[in-house]
């Protein structure tokens, strides 16, 4: 029994992983029939001319060459009958080996294409504690290997079930030559099968160990590149190269034992056919020795061995891919099969214009057995701004994502413009709801792409106009290429101050009625950011904002004062300092 990293049992006899193998298999005829469909037949053609090109090598050898070689002569006319004859065949032969492996690679590249976009919906459909759960080289592998790998089976799929078709119209032309290879046939291509299927049993376990290791090398590489700037000011370079060392010899350990069934089946897979040759030879030898066949029929027979041994091959390499592609579905399907929440596409109840009213009624979240918030109640007029003031771990960000709907409470309601939370679709929140985090994440694409994100509903008029609310348009047209200016990979070109101010533009050029501010100036200058809360201030919008600066805190029209995980008391900047606990921190955040 194998354990997948999605948690599911995975069972490694040969009978079930040849039973998972064929349901992949069928998913991908059912998603993408017709290149499937086209492709068997083209590998069909290619296995009927395969025997029709034996039976003309042998008529060619006993009426052309043995007449030619004996001195007898050959006429022209029959000369030309075999070269046609040979030519119309190969050419037929050929023509289904394109059809075969262009529409195959066509229904694969299709298959791998809908499970990648099935993934990558997934993804965006799962709740953030998916995210925060699951390391990203997981991600990265379920998206990359993990999809290449369950396409492998489908590469020579056409070929095996056309070799089916091969193999019964070889043995009943070897029958009909002689008996005894027909014997070879059904001796040598039934032990084909038999060391396939125990290749694939004994294969599929080390092969679902190598997938999750690719995954464990993968995550160790993006946690040492994405935090390069800490590996390097911390003097952890040679710790990282440790870990990497240590992981990628895990995967090399494994990596070898799967080589090491490889060195000793795959040889055997190549040998049998040839050593059925061998054994045609024999035969072949003493039958004409006696007359009882001609030396075309021995030479055809060959030929047609000799053709048997690439299909045969082929299945083999079916079989030895099939185990790695069921393993390597069931680690994507373990995300496919998770529970993501339905998407609204019709909102029931509408929101109001203009500025949303917010409600937290007895709100609670638990991070596993660790309560965040408990019993929150808060209420939000339209357009009024309202600080959130706490502690580290106090559940600030938290009630942010709660009320952006990135997390759905344990308990409670939330809702938004007087509608509940759980009832908005995700254009709603899209359209009405911005946040803006305190993390700044920018794409490597221009400014301006990283404000309209893409949207053709924004344009450049309305990029600038954000851009001056937020007050990043001064330093954009500073740049050589002023919004067309390309950002590094994270926004890494700009400075933090310059990121959180762009960040806070692809918020505003939506004109979200609900504005929701996770300390996302906390890198910009104070004078600057007083100018950007007094613009939002004349906005039409409600603001719920995470504060730390005094004269952040100023500008709200009431606080909510957080404290593990409960709202102490909400109120005016200048009525909350007489709680001693808040009047405290306040004073901590003035003086830092």
């Amino acid at each position: 029994m194998l354990l997948s990293d999605s948690g599911s049992t995975i069972t490694d006899d040969g009978a079930s992983m040849l039973r998972r193998g064929f349901r992949l298999i069928g998913r991908s005829f059912r998603l993408h029939p017709v290149p499937h469909a086209i492709a068997i037949a083209g590998a069909v053609l290619f296995g009927v001319t395969a025997v029709a090109l034996s039976r003309v090598i042998a008529w060619v050898t006993d009426e052309v060459i043995t007449p030619a070689l004996a001195g007898d002569g050959v006429a022209d006319g029959r000369l030309m009958l075999g070269f046609v004859a040979i030519m119309i065949t190969a050419i037929v032969r050929g023509g289904g080996a394109i059809i075969r492996r262009y529409y195959l690679s066509m229904a694969e590249s299709k298959t791998k294409g809908t499970w990648r976009s099935q993934i990558y919906d997934q993804y965006l459909r799962l709740p953030l504690s998916f995210h925060r759960q699951t390391p990203t080289g997981d991600l990265i592998a379920h998206a990359d290997n993990d999809l290449v790998v369950a396409g492998m089976v489908l590469r020579p799929l056409a070929f095996a079930i056309a070799t089916v078709v091969l193999a019964v119209l070889a043995v009943v032309s070897l029958s009909l030559v002689h008996w005894t290879f027909g014997i070879v046939a059904l001796v040598v291509l039934p032990l084909l099968f038999v060391i396939n299927r125990v290749y694939s049993t004994k294969v599929s376990g080390p092969v679902a160990e190598v997938q999750q290791a690719v995954a464990d090398v993968t995550g160790v590489a993006h946690e040492s590149f994405d935090g390069v700037m800490v590996v390097k000011t911390l003097g952890r370079t040679d710790a990282e190269v440790d870990r990497m060392r240590a992981e990628s010899e895990d995967l090399r350990t494994k990596r070898l034992r799967v080589g090491r069934l490889r060195a000793v089946f795959e040889p055997l897979l190549d040998l049998l056919p040839n050593i059925g040759i061998l054994a045609l030879l024999l035969l072949g030898a003493r039958l004409v020795d006696g007359g009882d066949i001609s030396v075309g029929d021995l030479v055809g027979a060959m030929a047609l061995f000799s053709v048997l041994g690439l299909p045969i091959r082929i299945v083999g390499f079916f079989l030895q891919s099939m185990p790695s592609s069921v393993v390597a579905l069931d680690r994507i399907d373990g995300v496919l099969d998770l529970s993501a929440p339905a998407d609204r596409t019709v909102d029931e109840f509408p929101l109001p214009d203009g500025p949303l009213a917010l409600r937290f009624a007895d709100v609670s979240f638990s991070h596993d057995d660790h309560v965040v918030l408990a019993g929150i109640d808060l209420d939000i007029a339209p357009g009024e701004t309202v600080a959130l003031v706490g502690s580290t771990g106090s559940g600030k960000t938290t009630l942010l994502e709660l009320a952006s709907g990135l997390v759905d409470p344990d308990g409670g309601t939330i809702s938004v413009g007087g509608v509940a939370s759980s009832a908005l679709s995700s254009s709603a929140r899209a359209s009405r709801l911005g946040m803006v985090f305190q993390e700044t994440f920018l794409f490597a694409q221009s400014i301006g792409e990283n404000i309209s994100m893409g949207d053709p509903a924004i344009d450049h008029k309305a990029v600038v106009a954000a851009a001056r609310a937020s007050q990043a348009d001064e330093f954009v047209s500073e740049t050589p290429e002023g919004y067309d200016t390309v950002v590094g990979e994270r926004g890494v070109t700009l400075s933090g101050g310059q990121r959180q101010r762009v960040a806070l533009a692809r918020a505003l050029v939506r004109t979200p009625s609900l504005l929701l501010l996770d300390d996302a100036t906390s890198a910009v200058d104070p004078s600057i950011e007083a100018a950007i809360l007094r613009g939002l201030g004349d906005a039409s919008m409600t603001v719920l904002m995470v504060a730390h600066r005094l004269s952040t805190i100023a500008l709200a029209d009431r606080v909510a004062y957080l404290e593990d995980g409960l709202i102490v008391d909400v109120g005016t900047h200048e009525h909350l300092l007489d709680l001693e606990g808040y009047r405290t921190l306040v004073q901590a955040y003035e003086a830092a």
